[in-house]
């Protein structure tokens, strides 16, 4: 089958076309002929060997986390597909490979494609929308009147939380570019600070929750905006303890962690705040939900650009230029 694959750690040069063989289906897998893909910031970390002490690859190495298609095969325990269904998921952490013909998950990962949904707007929804559930909901714990600050609503993550807090009763704060104010408000976003013209430590205070999707000098600035007892949850800072125990990390590396976020939990600590650090577990289950929601009208997908398979590595290119409003999408058929 045709594929794009990962030659070794590296830029986007170590990423090129490949005839591959077709995934083994195992015993609870789906094998999705895959119809649509899209692009992460996650999958520049994984070309750049920033996860390979967690995510450790062998090369060479089929990218992509996120897929829409049709069932082609399943597995001998599968119970819930059947060969031609209409299909999305978040395929399993261990085994990326959705810029590819096919792609096996395991059962319990996948879940319909929301029908009102094209295949592009489904797989534009896996891993972004996961995050966003599970950040806001599942860590944060979040709370109908509850005050949340997402980072970056123009982004993929942005789009979808804007849209799932505004659903749950939450009043939700958020920045974007001078370009995308009026366009993120529509998203739901009771408050919208141009981070061009404000700084929005300057301009929050009293949250709940914060969803940081930034890291670095906005993770740190986060804290300020928090009330006593409020939250960060971070999917791009430093993995703290508990994810270390969560992976079942051997006891030098949970060190290693616990060095590595040492500095981001005694500055939670100052703020008397919490913070945590979130790496999202695909969840057809959620998908489901999800999906209810999409048909519903109540949470819609954000697609940017639609790129054809073989301009895969320009899709690449293109989010990794950060002008992207919500998400990429690479169609297949």
């Amino acid at each position: 089958m045709k594929a794009f694959v990962l030659t070794r750690y590296g830029s986007n040069k170590e990423i090129q076309a490949a005839e591959m063989p077709e995934p083994l289906v195992r015993a609870d897998d789906v094998l999705i002929q895959v119809k649509a893909a899209s692009v992460n910031p996650v999958d520049f970390k994984i070309r750049d060997g920033q996860l390979k002490q967690v995510l450790p690859l062998r090369f060479p190495h089929i990218l992509g986390n996120d897929a829409a298609g049709v069932v082609a095969r399943v597995g001998a325990n599968v119970t819930q597909f059947k060969p031609g269904d209409e299909v999305y998921a978040r395929v399993d952490v261990d085994r990326m490979g959705a810029f590819a013909e096919y792609v096996a998950v395991n059962e319990a990962a996948v879940a319909p494609k929301p029908t009102s949904s094209t295949m592009e707007e489904a797989a534009a929804m896996p891993l972004v929308a996961l995050t966003a559930w599970q950040t806001l909901r599942d860590v944060g714990q979040l709370q109908p009147g509850q005050r949340v600050f997402i980072h970056a609503g123009s982004g993929g993550v942005g789009t979808v939380a804007i849209q799932l807090a505004k659903h749950w009763g939450a009043f939700v704060a958020t920045t974007t570019s001078t370009a995308n104010v009026d366009w993120v408000q529509k998203l739901g976003a009771d408050l919208v600070i141009d981070y061009k013209k404000e700084a929005f430590e300057n301009v929050l205070a009293g949250y709940d929750l914060v969803l940081d999707t930034l890291g670095g000098d906005a993770l740190d600035k986060s804290f300020r905006v928090l009330k006593a007892g409020g939250k960060v949850v971070s999917v791009a800072g430093p993995p703290d303890p508990q994810f270390a125990k969560d992976q079942g990390m051997n006891w030098f590396l949970q060190q290693v962690i616990r060095l590595l976020s040492f500095r981001i939990r005694r500055l939670a600590k100052k703020h008397h705040a919490s913070y945590s650090f979130l790496l999202m577990h695909p969840s057809g289950a959620q998908l489901r939900e999800l999906g209810s929601l999409m048909d519903a009208g109540i949470v819609r997908p954000v697609v940017d650009r639609v790129f054809p398979f073989e301009a895969t590595k320009k899709a690449l290119e293109y989010l990794e230029t950060g002008r992207a409003k919500g998400k990429v999408v690479i169609k297949l058929s």
